[in-house]
């Protein structure tokens, strides 16, 4: 819980900053988040390339199982789609509309590239949405791990970690579901780290 603290921690002093007026107003941050972003897909990248084993790993399992990400994917979008219909018919007005809601889940625990991504094209509210929505999707994973693997299995405890699986994640579906998952649940993180960025761009299109 150490990192997902540290970074729940940051997110709070940065609000608390902006509302108290210590930071001078005007300042345009748009440029170093997008320098910030190329850094991190570079690291992201240049930690995969540099495990060797990895491709070595997802050879022992079985073809069907490859196809998590998958459902992954689309069980996110469709829950995404489930809770806008219930906001709906609870409160009448949702604060946004369907496209963004979708496109807020579709960062699948990558809460650091979602929100940058949707930050200009959508606007603060939706990026934000995006933060947390993600930030939320790998805390609960990380605390209700037991629970998850108890009721819902090892398939269930990987695809809640979503992007997260391959690193923050990766240490509770490990120690839940065994050894033998810990080359599916890297394959299913990098899948959708690698993915995530076409599929916002591709929601972002339908705009």
């Amino acid at each position: 819980m150490r990192d997902s603290l540290i970074i729940v921690g940051c997110f709070a002093v940065g609000i608390i900053l902006s509302l108290s007026g210590v930071l001078p107003e005007g300042i345009d941050f748009s440029k170093w988040t997008e320098y910030m972003l190329y850094l991190l897909l570079f690291c992201v990248g240049l930690g995969l390339g540099m495990d060797k084993g990895f491709m070595k790993a997802i050879r022992y399992h079985s073809p069907h199982s490859l196809l998590l990400p998958f459902t992954t994917i689309f069980g996110t979008l469709a829950g995404a789609c489930a809770a806008y219909l219930f906001i709906l018919l609870v409160f009448k007005r949702p604060p946004i509309i369907l496209l963004d809601a979708v496109s807020a889940t579709a960062g699948y625990g990558y809460y650091s590239l979602s929100s940058v991504m949707l930050a200009e094209p959508r606007g603060p509210q939706v990026a934000t949405i995006a933060l947390v929505g993600n930030m939320l999707r790998e805390i609960l994973t990380l605390l209700l791990a037991p629970l998850i693997y108890k009721c819902f299995g090892p398939y269930a405890l990987i695809s809640s970690g979503g992007a997260t699986s391959m690193d923050t994640t990766l240490g509770v579906c490990v120690k839940n579901c065994g050894s033998e998952f810990a080359p599916l649940s890297i394959y299913h993180g990098f899948f959708l780290t690698a993915a995530v960025p076409f599929i916002i761009t591709l929601l972002l299109s339908l705009y």
